[in-house]
Order: structure tokens, then C-alpha cells, then sequence
């Protein structure tokens, strides 16, 4: 196994900031996983054993019908440290996740999967990142035994994520991570979000890093990996993208769309205009005019969007979106 690797541009980890960690936090969720649940608690209990931290396993149950429900809390009934999180339906990963961290209690949360792919016996190993300073330590299957339907395609999304997102890491996908507590707390996870946890916590500010981990085959269940999976993934791409460059200033986006198509059509409208002083012939019936009109008037509506998002933006964002404090030094005075 290699060691932590720091990601290109991410915030610099030094002494002052190493963190001592006494409660782990480790949220599982898991749909139609009924087979993998009990091994999955031996699994974490024997990799935890020899730690003197405290620790919590929380399972979120995101809208299982194979009985897994029943299997988790049989486990949270007689295991004090287990909580059994599960929804009314299922609502997707993004929000099983949301819904584990918004409730767990550590010092540091790690997330993995709940088929028995991500191996427990790594748990130390991220504990290890966190305590050295980083925020944020992500897994990196270097060897994966998955199909090459599901590696290819993955493959291709790391990297472009990574060069989109300035980001040094081999598996942004992988849902074996951890995290100090306050860059989990300042998570806001929706749609497809979670798997891009790592650019958007490093487009905030907080420092990432990867370690390899085992990875194993599945040996229960089925995957939840398809071609729905890939296109929400590219959506939720562009969505990630806007939301960490362009979140505090909507306006720049739209204007890179809405600006040129206005000074196009002012140019064909304004040739028009002089062929007509000239007097060379009627411009009312060219389709140029019509075009330059439309583009006159589609630009404007692009521009007026991102003013509405600038208002919107404005009035509506919270101060934890905007900034976040590494550290505040020395006594305050209160006025």
C-alpha cells in the first residue's frame, strides 16, 4: 500500500493542523445488501477491536425490500454502538449519506459501501490521514474486480473529473472515504453529489488526499451500477462544476453564453443597418435581420438569468457556503 498522497493544489497540512481523534464515526448505507450486513459488523467490530478510540456504525437503510431492515436492527438491538437510520422509501445514496453524517457524532466520519467490496481492515489506515491534518482521505482501488463494463466507464469519469476540478486522485468514486468533521458537516449532498465529495470539498478549501485500498468481489447482491448511473453522473458533473466556481457569481457563467450572442446579433444588425443607409436594398425581409434579432434578444434573456441568480445568490446564500475558517487566533473583544 502506498502512502497518503497529497492532491495537487489542495490546502497545505501542517502541524498546527493534526488532529487527535477519539470517536470514529462509520456510515453504511445500503439497499437490498441483506446478505453482507452481519458480516460487514464483524468485519468493522474485529478492525476496531484493537482501537482505544469510541466508535459508532450507523446504517442507513435506503428503501431495502429483502428484509436487510429487519437484519441491521437485529444488529442495532443487541450492539449499543449501532444505530439503524431507514427511510420510507428508497430516496438515493446521496441522501443516505446525508442522513448518516447528519448524525453521526465523531471526530471523524468514514463512508464505505455496504457489499463487502471495501474491506474494513483499511479503517486505520484512514484514521491515520485524518490525524496527520488532512480533511479528506480518499480510497483508490488501483486494482478493481469489477466487470470492465463498470471500470471503463469509471476510468473515464475519474479522469475527467480530475482534470476539470484541478484534483489529483486516481478513484473519485469510491465510496471507501473519510473525513474530519467539519468538512463532513459542511457537505450538502443531493442527486449524485456524493461521488464528487473530494472536488467539492477541495474547491472550499480543505485538503484531500487518497490511499490505496484492497478491493474485493462482490459476493452478494447486485450492483447498482448502469447507464442511468452514468448519465446522472454526467449531469450531476455540470452541476458540481457551476456550483464550485460559479455559485457566488451566477453572472459570470451566463454572461460567457448570453454576452457573446448579443454582440453578434448588434453586429448583424448593425451591417444591416448600414446596407440600408446605404441604401442597397430592403432588410426587412432578409432572414440575417430575423437572426440577429433572435440572438439579440436570447442574449439578453441568458444575461437577465444570471442577474436573477446574482439577486438570488444574494439574498438567499448562507455565510457557511460563502467561506471556511481554518482557525481563529487570540481573545476577541465583544462590542
Amino acid at each position: 500500500m502506498s502512502a497518503p498522497k497529497k492532491a495537487s493544489n489542495a490546502t497545505k497540512v501542517t502541524e498546527e493542523r493534526t488532529q487527535q481523534i477519539s470517536r470514529v464515526s462509520i456510515v453504511v448505507p445500503f439497499l437490498n445488501e441483506k446478505d453482507s450486513l452481519v458480516e460487514l459488523h464483524d468485519r468493522i467490530r474485529t478492525a476496531m477491536s484493537g482501537d482505544d478510540r469510541s466508535w459508532e456504525l450507523l446504517f442507513v437503510d435506503d428503501g431495502s425490500n429483502d428484509g436487510g431492515s429487519q437484519v441491521a436492527s437485529e444488529i442495532a438491538r443487541r450492539e449499543p454502538n449501532v444505530v439503524l437510520i431507514r427511510f420510507t422509501r428508497n430516496f438515493g445514496k446521496a441522501a443516505a449519506l446525508a442522513a448518516g453524517i447528519s448524525r453521526a457524532t465523531g471526530d471523524a466520519i468514514l463512508t464505505m459501501d455496504a457489499d463487502l467490496q471495501d474491506d474494513p481492515a483499511e479503517i486505520p489506515r484512514f484514521l491515520e490521514g485524518l490525524e496527520a491534518g488532512y480533511d479528506v482521505v480518499s480510497g483508490w482501488k488501483a486494482t478493481r474486480n469489477d466487470p470492465i463494463g463498470k471500470t471503463l466507464p469509471s476510468r473515464f469519469f475519474n479522469m475527467m473529473t480530475s482534470r476539470l476540478f484541478h484534483i489529483d486522485l486516481h478513484d473519485i468514486n469510491c465510496g471507501f472515504k473519510g473525513y474530519s468533521r467539519r468538512a463532513a458537516k459542511h457537505l450538502n449532498l443531493y442527486g449524485e453529489l456524493h461521488r464528487f465529495t473530494p472536488a467539492l470539498l477541495h474547491s472550499s478549501g480543505f485538503s484531500v488526499t487518497e490511499i490505496q485500498v484492497l478491493h474485493h468481489a462482490r459476493q452478494h447482491g447486485e450492483s447498482k451500477y448502469g447507464f442511468k448511473r452514468i448519465v446522472k453522473g454526467f449531469l450531476d458533473l455540470a452541476t458540481v462544476k457551476l456550483v464550485t466556481r460559479y455559485q457566488s457569481r451566477p453572472l459570470h457563467f451566463f454572461a460567457m453564453i448570453g454576452l457573446p450572442l448579443m454582440l453578434l446579433g448588434g453586429l448583424i444588425i448593425a451591417y444591416l443597418s448600414v446596407l440600408w443607409l446605404l441604401g442597397l436594398g430592403p432588410i426587412g425581409d432578409r432572414p440575417l435581420l430575423l437572426i440577429g434579432i433572435l440572438f439579440v434578444v436570447t442574449g439578453t434573456q441568458v444575461v437577465s438569468v444570471g442577474l436573477l441568480g446574482e439577486l438570488f445568490q444574494a439574498s438567499s446564500l448562507r455565510e457557511l457556503d460563502k467561506y471556511v475558517i481554518d482557525r481563529i487566533e487570540g481573545v476577541e473583544e465583544t462590542l
